[in-house]
C-alpha cells in the first residue's frame, strides 16, 4: 500500500488525545460505609473488571478511528493491474496569451506551468499538447521537451469554447478510453462572455486557473496625430492602468533610436500626454514606458509616412466645380475639374476619383472608360442634373449594380438620417447627431432598393448610396436645387469619399487584424512588393492596379515594429505594426459559473492525481467507512455495556 499524502501521518501523535482522556478518567473505587442501607435504592452490581474492560474497550475504538481518519487524509492506494490494462489519454493546453507573462509565486505563469508539464509525465508517455498557435497529438515528454521550453507568447488569445473543441480533436476515436482535457490558463475574461455548461460526459475536463501575484499593469493604449497651428504636427498619447495607486508613468519617444522626448502620464490628466513632431521630415518613432508586469504591452510603433496625394477629376457639364475644388485642396488631392466636352479620356486612368458634376447625359465612350477605371481600383462619384437622360445614369449604374433610377420625382425632402456605421462616416461622429438642421432637395430620383446608404431622407428613400465602386447622389446638390453644399454633411462625406479612393497607411496598424492600405506606385507585369525589416521578411497580400497597388495583412507579420515597403531593393514608406491591447487589462472570469468542469488550483498536484488515478485502486473511502463502523461501536458499547 502507497500513500499519496505521507505528510498527514505527521498528525499521529493525535492518538494519545483519548489516552490522556482515558487515563484521567480512571479513578479508584472506594469503600463508603452506611448505617442503615435499607433506605438506599437498589443499583446493579459492577464489578471492577467490568468497569475497566469497558474503558479499554472505549479507548482501543477511539486509537483505531482517529487512526483511520489521518490515514484516509493520506489516500492510500494500491498498484491496479487491471486499470494498467486500459487505455488513460491526456491533453494539456497551455494558455500562452500575452497575460501568462504575468509574474506568479515561482515567475511567470507560462513558464511555471511548462515545467509542471515537463515533471508531471514520464519522458516516454505520450500525451497531447496544444497552444493558442501550437499543436501535439500524441506525442512523448522527451520529443515535446525543447518546443515546450522555447514556447513563445501568442497574440491569439482562444475562447474556452473553441479550446474545449481543438482539445478533443487531439484525443483518440476510442470509445474505451479514459480521456482528461487540463486547461492550463489565467482564463482572462472575454468581451462576450457566456455561462458555459459542459454537457459531454466522455471527457473530463479539469480548469487549472493560474494568478499573477497582483493584477496591476500599465500600458500604452493608443496615440493619434493631428496638425498644429504651427504647421507641426500634435502627436496624443493616450495610457492606461489597473492600478488604484495615483503614481504618474514616465514615458519616453524615440525616432529610431534616439529619445527625442520625455513626459508623464497622470491620472489627474487621464493618463494623457501630447508631444510636438515637426512635419518636415518621415518620422519612425516609438513610444516606451517602463512596467514590470507584462513587457509585450510597454511600447508603441508609430510612423508619419511620407503623405501621397490623391488625384481627384471633377468631370462637370453647366455646373461650377468651386465647392470640389474648395474640399480637395492641394495639400492632400490633386484636384482638376474639365468639361466632358473638352474631356482628355488619357488622364482617367491615373486619377484615383472621378466626380461626375451635374452631366445631363453620359457618353457610352465615357461610360467605357469608367469601367475600367472602377475595374482597376478608381472609385466614381455622380451627381445628377435635374434635367439627366434617365437611360445613361442607369447604364452607369448597370456597371456596378442591378438597381436603377426611377422618373424624376419634384418634391422638397429633408436628409435627415445617417448611417454612422457606414465605413465613410464611421470615425466622423463622437455620438449618433439627432437634432440638427437638416439640408433639404427640391427634386430626387428615386432609387429601387434603400440598402448601402450614406445619407438618407425622412422617408429612407437614400440621398447618397454606395454600389462596390460607385457613390451616387440622387439629387443634385447646386445651391439652387439644394443646400447640401452649405450643410456640415458636405465635408466629412465628401472628403472620406476621397480618402476612401487611395487608402494611405495610417500611423499604425493592429497585428492580427486584417489591414488593408494602398499605394501610390505603378508596378510591372510579375513585380511585387515585399515587408521588411531586420528581423522579418514578408510577401503580402496584394493586387496591381493602373495608378496603385493594394496591399493586405492579417497573419504577417508575427511581431510589432516598423517594416519598410520595399520594391526590389527600394523603400517606397514604412509602416508600423502593434500588438493589440485585450488582454492588457488582466480581467479575470468567474469559473464557478461553469457547470460541468472540475477546478484544481495547482497543475503539479492535478497531474499528479491523474497519473496515479490511471493506475491504482484508490483504498481511502474504505478507511472512512471504518471510522463509521468504529464510532457506531462505541455508541453501543456506552449505551448497552453496563
Amino acid at each position: 500500500m502507497q500513500f499519496l499524502h505521507p505528510e498527514f501521518f505527521y498528525a499521529l501523535p493525535a492518538l494519545l488525545i483519548p489516552i490522556f482522556i482515558h487515563l484521567f478518567q480512571l479513578r479508584r473505587f472506594k469503600v463508603q460505609e452506611f448505617t442503615n442501607v435499607a433506605l438506599l435504592q437498589k443499583i446493579r452490581f459492577q464489578t471492577r473488571k467490568s468497569s475497566q474492560l469497558k474503558k479499554w474497550l472505549i479507548l482501543l475504538i477511539r486509537l483505531l478511528a482517529i487512526a483511520c481518519i489521518i490515514i484516509a487524509f493520506s489516500q492510500p492506494f494500491l498498484s491496479n493491474q487491471t486499470a494498467q490494462k486500459n487505455t488513460f489519454e491526456t491533453v494539456v493546453y497551455l494558455d500562452n496569451s500575452f497575460s501568462m507573462q504575468a509574474i506568479g509565486p515561482k515567475g511567470s505563469l507560462l513558464n511555471r506551468a511548462v515545467q509542471d508539464v515537463i515533471t508531471g509525465f514520464n519522458e516516454t508517455e505520450k500525451i497531447g499538447v496544444f497552444t493558442n498557435n501550437q499543436s501535439y497529438k500524441s506525442t512523448s515528454i522527451k520529443d515535446l521537451k525543447s518546443d515546450l521550453l522555447s514556447l513563445s507568447y501568442s497574440q491569439n488569445q482562444l475562447d474556452l469554447n473553441t479550446v474545449i473543441l481543438k482539445g478533443k480533436t487531439l484525443f483518440s476515436d476510442s470509445k474505451t478510453s479514459s480521456k482528461t482535457l487540463v486547461l492550463v490558463s489565467d482564463f482572462q475574461q472575454q468581451i462576450k462572455e457566456e455561462i458555459l455548461s459542459i454537457s459531454d460526459t466522455s471527457i473530463r475536463i479539469v480548469l487549472v486557473p493560474l494568478k499573477p501575484l497582483n493584477t496591476d499593469n500599465s500600458y500604452i493604449e493608443s496615440v493619434s496625430l493631428e496638425p498644429s497651428l504651427n504647421a507641426n504636427y500634435t502627436l496624443n498619447v493616450k495610457g492606461k492602468t489597473s492600478s488604484t495607486s495615483d503614481s504618474p508613468i514616465s514615458v519616453t519617444l524615440f525616432q529610431d533610436q534616439n529619445i527625442v522626448g520625455k513626459s508623464i502620464l497622470e491620472k489627474t490628466k487621464n493618463y494623457k500626454t501630447t508631444f510636438v513632431l515637426p512635419n518636415t521630415v518621415e518620422f519612425n518613432g516609438k513610444l516606451s514606458i517602463e512596467d514590470t508586469q507584462m513587457p509585450y504591452d510597454d511600447t508603441f510603433f508609430f510612423n508619419i509616412p511620407k503623405a501621397e496625394k490623391i488625384a481627384v477629376l471633377a468631370i462637370h457639364e453647366n455646373v461650377n466645380s468651386n465647392f470640389l475644388n474648395k474640399l480637395y485642396t492641394g495639400d492632400e488631392f490633386l484636384f482638376q475639374s474639365q468639361n466632358y466636352k473638352r474631356l482628355d479620356y488619357s488622364q482617367i486612368k491615373t486619377q484615383n476619383l472621378i466626380v461626375l458634376n451635374g452631366l445631363s447625359q453620359i457618353p457610352p465612350a465615357l461610360q467605357n472608360s469608367l469601367q475600367g477605371f472602377m475595374n482597376t481600383g478608381g472609385v466614381v462619384v455622380m451627381i445628377p442634373s435635374k434635367n439627366g437622360d434617365l437611360t445613361s445614369y442607369n447604364q452607369l449604374l448597370a456597371l456596378q449594380t442591378n438597381h436603377k433610377f426611377k422618373p424624376l420625382i419634384t418634391q422638397e425632402k429633408r436628409i435627415t438620417n445617417i448611417a454612422f456605421n457606414h465605413p465613410i462616416l464611421k470615425d466622423v461622429f463622437e455620438e449618433q447627431v439627432k437634432n440638427f438642421q437638416y439640408p433639404t432637395v427640391q427634386y430626387y430620383y428615386p432609387l429601387t432598393t434603400k440598402t448601402n446608404s450614406v445619407l438618407s431622407y425622412e422617408d429612407q428613400q437614400p440621398f447618397l448610396v454606395q454600389f462596390k465602386a460607385l457613390f451616387v447622389f440622387t439629387a443634385a446638390v447646386e445651391t439652387k436645387d439644394s443646400n447640401f453644399v452649405s450643410s456640415p454633411l458636405i465635408v466629412p462625406t465628401l472628403y472620406n469619399i476621397g480618402r476612401s479612393s487611395l487608402k494611405t497607411p495610417p500611423i499604425y496598424y493592429w497585428i492580427g487584424a486584417e489591414n488593408t492600405f494602398d499605394l501610390k506606385v505603378n508596378l510591372q507585369k510579375d513585380r511585387i512588393l515585399k515587408l521588411a525589416n531586420n528581423d522579418s521578411q514578408f510577401i503580402p497580400l496584394q493586387t496591381n492596379f493602373n495608378t496603385k497597388v493594394s496591399i493586405t495583412t492579417k497573419d504577417d507579420p508575427k511581431k510589432p515594429g516598423h517594416f519598410s515597403i520595399l520594391k526590389d531593393t527600394d523603400t517606397l514608406t514604412q509602416v508600423s505594426y502593434n500588438y493589440n491591447r485585450d488582454e492588457s487589462q488582466l480581467r479575470y472570469s468567474d469559473l464557478t459559473t461553469i457547470k460541468g468542469v472540475s477546478i484544481e488550483n495547482s497543475l503539479g498536484t492535478t497531474l499528479k492525481n491523474i497519473k496515479i488515478e490511471a493506475n491504482v485502486t484508490w483504498l481511502w473511502k474504505w478507511f472512512v467507512i471504518f471510522v463509521l463502523i468504529l464510532l457506531a461501536f462505541e455508541m453501543l458499547i456506552l449505551k448497552y455495556f453496563k
